[in-house]
């Protein structure tokens, strides 16, 4: 997993430096909103979404940021692992 911040995102690659995946994202002070993941069709099914999304919020916490879940994966996966409910925005207000 790196950071690729001149791209404003993460990449996840294989053993011969294949793309397998990414998470983009933007950043505003110490809020990073991660925008969308994507994983190459031919790493599907293999946890390399998990494994972005367990990385990106490490990495945010690591860097005392806060983050808010704009991917739907990212929110989706963030349902099922309360344990970084502390670094999530939460807002009270609804759009309507």
């Amino acid at each position: 997993m790196t950071d690729a911040p001149e791209r404003e995102r993460f990449e996840a690659r294989d053993e011969t430096g294949a793309t397998a995946g990414v998470v983009t994202y933007q950043l505003t002070g110490a809020i990073v909103a991660y925008t969308h993941t994507r994983v190459e069709p031919e790493f599907e099914g293999r946890g390399v979404g998990s494994t972005l999304a367990r990385a990106v919020l490490d990495d945010a916490r690591a860097r005392n940021r806060m983050v808010v879940p704009i991917c739907p994966f990212i929110a989706e996966w963030l349902t099922r692992h309360p344990e970084y409910d502390d670094i999530v925005v939460r807002s009270t207000r609804k759009v309507k």
